[in-house]
């Protein structure tokens, strides 16, 4: 009888560890698939809100038009009309709410450039501070070593959503202006010309974007903008 009953616990004990192990080896992979969920999420919310800004900018652009018109704004406002069209594809292909706009709220302060012009004694120490931010070259093979005067301190940069060349609108800069944008959390640069008006200091068409963009990203936070030439 006493074998019998050592036996038996033995093979509880068994089938004990045996539970525990396939629980625990459940839990790992729960936490694992929890994970791996998780990064896409915050992936997919970073792609939404770049998307949304983008929006919100082009929408900037045409209310500015239609409160401003000149020759050209009808043809302007077509364009940036077709653009919001092709941003709302692409919201809805990367899951987001189509239509969410949200307003770059760096748009429209830029009061620094008129104070570095103003103080010429000062501006060469601020250059001497910038090059290590210079030392990647550009993309673009273009311009890729000069350096300018920065503007639009603090100004985050998106996407027109235009085809064509590398370029650039800007709300401050003439067409003919160079700017060289430079993204600090790659340290991947272009020097790209005015081409036309938009709502924010440096809108880059898509195939400046492309330059500088990091993978996924409709929006960069930490750019340097400087005018060259």
């Amino acid at each position: 009888m006493s074998r019998r009953r050592t036996l038996s616990t033995k093979k509880k004990i068994a089938l004990l560890v045996s539970a525990a192990t396939v629980a625990g080896g459940g839990a790992f992979a729960l936490a694992a698939t929890s994970n791996a969920a998780s990064v896409q999420n915050a992936q997919s919310s970073v792609a939404c809100q770049g998307l949304a800004t983008a929006l919100g900018n082009n929408q900037k652009f045409i209310a500015d038009q239609k409160a401003n018109p000149d020759a050209q704004s009808a043809a302007r406002i077509a364009n940036r009309e077709a653009v919001i069209a092709q941003i709302k594809v692409q919201q809805q292909a990367s899951g987001c709410v189509v239509g969410e706009s949200a307003q770059d709220s760096q748009t429209g302060q830029q009061p620094a450039q008129p104070p570095a012009q103003s103080a010429p004694a000062q501006s060469a120490p601020a250059q001497a501070a910038k090059p290590p931010a210079q030392s990647a070259p550009a993309n673009n093979g273009g311009g890729a070593a000069a350096t300018g005067q920065q503007v639009c301190n603090g100004s985050t940069v998106t996407l027109s959503g235009e085809g064509g060349a590398p370029a650039a609108s800007s709300n401050q800069f003439p067409a003919g202006t160079k700017l060289k944008v430079t993204n600090l959390d790659n340290n991947k640069s272009t020097t790209v010309e005015v081409t036309s008006v938009s709502g924010s200091c440096a809108l880059l068409n898509n195939a400046a974007f492309e330059q500088v963009r990091e993978p996924g990203k409709f929006l960069i936070r930490r750019a340097l903008i400087e005018k060259v030439g």
